[in-house]
């Protein structure tokens, strides 16, 4: 009978080391993110008292043509901030903006960490009434080499 009470009591230990490693890594979603169509790595890092998000690779070489500044038209699209002001709001939840470089417009976007290397990212109109996303992956290894566009 005590050693069942000792068992039970070691894998009651071992599930709460479990949850709280969990925790762990839920707050935590800076690092590089592969996006779902695999053509761009986002980095995010934390910047000041919030969250951004830069593009730190491209499968092809481009630039911001569809900036609204004219003057950023021709800026080479990797490293461009694409999220903006992502504040912490709930576990594993961060909210903020997010620039959609193919129109160059900003959008309220949410981030939510689903998995320590699944990153779920959606960008909203209408004050979140209609929102679209996606899932990124945590990108671990170096960064491909960028292919010609040619």
């Amino acid at each position: 009978m005590a050693v069942t009470k000792c068992w039970i009591s070691l894998a009651a230990i071992l599930m709460l080391a479990v949850a709280v490693q969990g925790k762990a890594w839920a707050s935590d979603p800076t690092g590089d993110w592969l996006t779902e169509d695999g053509d761009a790595v986002i980095r995010i890092a934390n910047c000041e008292e919030a969250l951004c998000g830069t593009i730190a690779w491209v499968k092809k070489p481009g630039t911001d043509r569809n900036n609204p500044d004219p003057a950023k038209r021709d800026a080479d699209i990797v490293g461009i901030q694409i999220l903006m002001g992502m504040k912490h709001v709930s576990d594993n939840k961060w909210e903020g903006e997010v620039y959609n470089a193919k129109n160059g417009k900003n959008y309220l976007a949410y981030l939510t960490l689903v998995k320590p290397d699944v990153l779920r990212i959606e960008g909203c109109v209408l004050g979140g009434l209609f929102c679209g996303g996606e899932d990124w992956v945590r990108q671990s290894e170096p960064l491909p080499v960028a292919q010609d566009q040619n």
